[in-house]
């Protein structure tokens, strides 16, 4: 009996590399695909036959045994199509062992032979270039490859391409950074001077802008809190290079990339309270990141908060804590960043109106205290800054977008504010006073601040890490004062948000 192996390598959106190793036996004629995979990964025989016809190729008549090795690891998606085609062809002699020695390949066969859209791209480029092989992705990918930095990227729209490539009938051009708009305009996020009223609220907002942190907003419908969240992006200061390429690599991952490329712009995810565990979380049996992976470096905004599931809302403890979510299935195991600006909003009880007279319902202020009961102490001990959104006054409704200031002139506040953190936490992967420890912050702390600080914890039974969180807002509170030092009037003003109705 005679047998011939080729392989080639492929990188897919799990840390692990798959070895795709194709066996051609004499004997009856089979496709067979081993190495656990799912529906989408057996139907591959089937593209990949119709591919290779419509090049005028035709499968021999042996048996063809696919190894996706690691057998043992759960294989799905369609991206495996061009890493097995290609060693087919290998296999076949249509394409020499020395063209696939070294390259890591991804793409979906079409029927027609074109090579089509997957997601993991861009982590796969990365792989391919710290390993310095030679990266093959599909032509309609290319333009998020290209961000791995310099290295051997081929971007075929088609595998007859690819073969003629390799058989030096046709060369693939080389790719180059494409700047669309989405590069190099900022989506249009509305402007502060929008909102009418709600001065003590935008100083809030300013201010959890400005050291990231996370902020829970309270009031009767319709005075504003949603909005107020809509604007937020808008005074955000831009992101660096580095977390461009961490948005866009779990961006791909979701498979939510388009072919503008690299993200620029901070992620604004405002999911429905409907959102199940796994939307928020991340999960599946791919175990693909969530709402809250994809917010990393920008804001989740869940609105009616108390509205989401309980089990939902628990699951954020964790993340809000680390800045990451690591997923565990049976199958797999990933730990995906999430460092978020968490930002919530919720009336103050079921019918929306406690404390307004006249529309309060027969059941306050117990109705109040119930609603609340539905987030858990540990999640609200995790908010830093809790902000009461009155009603809006009529002399609200006569201002002018004139006499209101913009968001470009709170931005530059916050952006001010944001190079202090940065410079002083330079060397080190803490960017914004919310992600910092809080023992390392204390010894801004004078003496009168101590004072009222520690007056105020015995008193309110404040936890250890609501302590904490007191110092790093205040931090932030003195950063936009452009002072050193944790002065007793920021105190003060940090332990005013810590109140919760």
């Amino acid at each position: 009996m005679h047998a011939s192996v080729k392989t080639v390598s492929f990188v897919g959106i799990s840390p692990i590399e798959i070895e795709v190793q194709i066996q051609l036996l004499n004997g009856l004629p089979a496709f067979t695909i081993v190495g656990l995979p799912d529906k989408t990964v057996a139907e591959s025989r089937e593209r990949i036959r119709a591919c290779l016809f419509s090049m005028g190729i035709s499968l021999p008549t042996k048996r063809i045994t696919v190894n996706l090795a690691p057998a043992d690891v759960q294989k799905e998606g369609s991206h495996y199509d061009l890493p097995i085609a290609l060693a087919l062809l290998a296999a076949m002699d249509v394409i020499s062992q020395e063209d696939i020695a070294n390259i890591l390949a991804i793409g979906e066969l079409s029927l027609n032979g074109a090579v089509a859209k997957v997601p993991g791209i861009l982590p796969a480029a990365i792989c391919a270039k710290s390993q310095g092989r030679i990266f093959i992705c599909p032509e309609e990918c290319a333009q998020e490859a290209v961000w791995a930095g310099e290295y051997a990227l081929l971007a075929p729209k088609s595998l007859l391409a690819l073969v003629n490539h390799f058989r030096g009938e046709q060369i693939l051009p080389k790719i180059t950074i494409q700047y669309s708009e989405r590069n190099v305009t900022a989506t249009n996020f509305g402007c502060f001077s929008d909102i009418k009223g709600q001065i003590m609220a935008k100083r809030a907002v300013e201010i959890a802008a400005a050291g990231a942190h996370n902020i829970l907003m309270l009031g009767p419908p319709g005075v504003g809190k949603s909005l107020l969240a809509s604007r937020i992006p808008s005074i955000l200061p831009p992101i660096s290079s580095e977390e461009a390429l961490e948005i866009t690599m779990i961006h791909s991952l979701a498979g939510q990339m388009t072919a503008a490329g690299l993200i620029t712009e901070r992620p604004y995810r405002a999911p429905h309270h409907s959102a199940s565990l796994v939307a928020l979380v991340g999960g599946g049996s791919s175990a693909k990141p969530g709402e809250i992976s994809l917010a990393h470096r920008g804001i989740l905004f869940l609105d009616e908060l108390p509205e989401f599931s309980r089990q939902a809302l628990e699951s954020l403890r964790q993340p809000l804590e680390t800045g990451q979510i690591t997923i565990a299935r049976a199958s797999n195991h990933v730990t995906y960043p999430a460092r978020i600006q968490f930002i919530a909003a919720m009336n103050p009880c079921r019918c929306g109106y406690l404390g307004t007279s006249g529309k309060e319902c027969n059941l306050a202020p117990r109705c109040g205290k119930d609603y609340l009961r539905k987030i858990s102490g540990p999640l609200l001990d995790r908010i830093d800054i809790f902000m009461d959104v009155p009603d809006i006054k009529i002399s609200d409704f006569v201002q002018s977008k004139d006499e209101i200031e913009k968001s470009s002139t709170i931005k530059n506040r916050v952006v001010k504010a944001r190079e202090i953190q940065l410079l002083r936490y330079r060397g080190s992967s803490i960017k914004t006073n919310a992600e910092a420890n809080g023992h390392e912050l204390e010894h801004y702390l004078t003496d009168a601040a101590k004072e009222i600080l520690y007056k105020c914890i015995d008193k309110s039974k404040i936890s250890a890490r609501g302590y904490y969180r007191i110092v790093k807002l205040a931090r932030t509170l003195a950063d936009m004062e452009n002072t050193d030092s944790i002065e007793d009037i920021h105190i003060s003003e940090a332990l005013s948000y810590r109140k919760i109705i």
